[in-house]
């Protein structure tokens, strides 16, 4: 394939020579099989839906967590599998979208965790040892002049933009169409919009949810520095920053053109923008520093959470003095009784011990290796798809052509995609809900787990073309 833009070589996009279409009738029928089957595999599922939703709303603790007729409710975990209500071993690719990346019950955290419990204590509400530890540790590693902890990333990413408005003293927010950065009210604009809503691709209108209350916002298609160099003339004295991931991962995967990064960065700097990286999906699954040193960009601030935190709810923002100053000196106060427990700082510290750069490049070695063999079977059945990749994440993408922004992950197949999804956890692999395809190889996966991902796939490939 030619004619489109090269994508940053720190990710992984192989897009197919050939193809051929599918048989849409073919797709549904499939499909149509694979929940009859869903429903018989996992009765006991259904039942404990069903009694979830009398107390929680839909039967879930996270509205993502649900999909109809109702999800897998999964009792145990441990390395790479999970073990389901109706006592089946499922291989586990989803891993709480990161924050397992070093498995589940790795012992090192558990025992940082159990030692905490028997000899620390489980909260303070003072300053502590291990928050300061912990965040020397990652200060360094992230190369953060600063950094605060918190419990979630929505906490993280709220806190930045308040930041950022407090130092430019402007209102506005960029944020970039289709993203998601949490529950914070401004950053709720433009999630996965209808197109009907959204206005032209090449001049985005914001979608702002009724009970939303947004303030001042702006979208932009994700790959389009042209258009944020518009904005930027025509806004900039408004607008005090963008908030974006740097590879966006609620969209399945997608990778910034190459240089794209570079303009965002040199446009923040010339009109007086914050560039504010959400790194709560990447952060240690990108690499042992993260996305923004991968790329090679550097943001004015930084959100992480999940695969910082072994799997307990840790979270954090950090960056660049000048911006951190205005928590030093009151202009942004950061407050929370249960930032930087001890007890979830014990299994950060574990974690950014467990998180060296062999670990990590071994994770990602697994992760191109399968995304290898899943080209060979997207060549073997001439499918229109395409694997697309970066750290120990990866996704099949239904699509022969690559995808740059919301208004082509909107365009793909998604009859395919759920076709896809269920397929997988019919036969054993659990991915994320909401048809993005995306998998997270974890510390505790090896080549073999991996294989039956690939496995699975072939089957449907197989099928599809019979």
């Amino acid at each position: 394939m030619s004619g489109h833009p090269n994508h940053d070589p720190a990710g992984w996009r192989k897009l197919p020579a050939t193809f051929e279409s599918l048989d849409s009738k073919k797709i549904e029928d499939l499909l149509s099989k694979e929940w009859d089957r869903f429903r018989a595999t996992y009765p006991l599922s259904g039942e404990h839906n069903q009694r979830s939703r009398k107390t929680l709303p839909l039967g879930v603790t996270s509205s993502f967590q649900h999909w109809d007729p109702y999800p897998v409710t999964v009792v145990k975990a441990r390395g790479a599998y999970v073990r389901d209500v109706d006592g089946r071993k499922l291989l586990d690719l989803s891993m709480g979208f990161g924050a397992m990346l070093a498995g589940h019950l790795n012992p090192r955290i558990v025992r940082a965790v159990q030692k905490t419990l028997r000899r620390t204590g489980t909260l303070f509400a003072t300053p502590s040892i291990t928050a300061t530890e912990a965040a020397e540790k990652f200060k360094k590693r992230f190369g953060l002049d600063m950094i605060r902890f918190t419990n979630s990333g929505t906490e993280s990413t709220m806190y930045t933009v308040r930041i950022a408005k407090a130092v430019t003293r402007k209102k506005g927010l960029v944020k970039i169409e289709g993203g998601f950065h949490g529950g914070y009210d401004a950053l709720q604009v433009s999630v996965k919009p209808k197109i009907e809503n959204v206005g032209p691709a090449e001049k985005p209108v914001p979608y702002v949810p009724f009970e939303v209350e947004a303030g001042e916002i702006y979208t932009v298609s994700y790959n389009d520095a042209n258009r944020l160099e518009e904005l930027f003339k025509e806004r900039g004295d408004s607008i005090a920053a963008v908030m974006m991931e740097p590879i966006i991962e609620n969209l399945s995967i997608i990778l910034p053109d190459e240089g794209y990064l570079r303009r965002v960065r040199e446009l923040c700097d010339q009109y007086n923008v914050c560039l504010i990286f959400d790194e709560v999906k990447t952060g240690l699954t990108a690499g042992v520093a993260g996305a923004a040193k991968r790329v090679g960009v550097e943001p004015d601030l930084v959100c992480l959470a999940k695969s910082i935190g072994g799997g307990l709810p840790v979270a954090a923002f950090g960056g660049r003095q000048n911006y951190m100053d205005a928590v030093v000196d009151g202009r942004m106060p950061h407050l929370g009784t249960y930032n930087g427990s001890p007890i979830v700082l014990a299994a950060a510290l574990a974690m950014d011990a467990i998180s060296t750069e062999e670990e990590i490049n071994k994770a990602e070695k697994i992760n191109i290796e399968t995304m290898r063999k899943l080209d060979e079977v997207i060549e073997k059945y001439q499918l229109p798809a395409h694997t697309v990749g970066f750290g120990v994440k990866g996704a099949v993408t239904w699509s022969p052509k690559p995808v740059r922004n919301y208004r082509d992950f909107k365009a793909l197949n998604f009859n395919l995609a759920e076709l896809s999804w269920i397929w997988g956890i019919n036969r054993g692999v659990l991915t994320p809900p909401g048809l993005d395809e995306q998998w997270l190889v974890s510390f505790a996966h090896k080549q073999r787990d991996m294989d039956l991902l690939v496995s699975a796939f072939d089957e449907l490939g197989k099928a599809l073309r019979s």
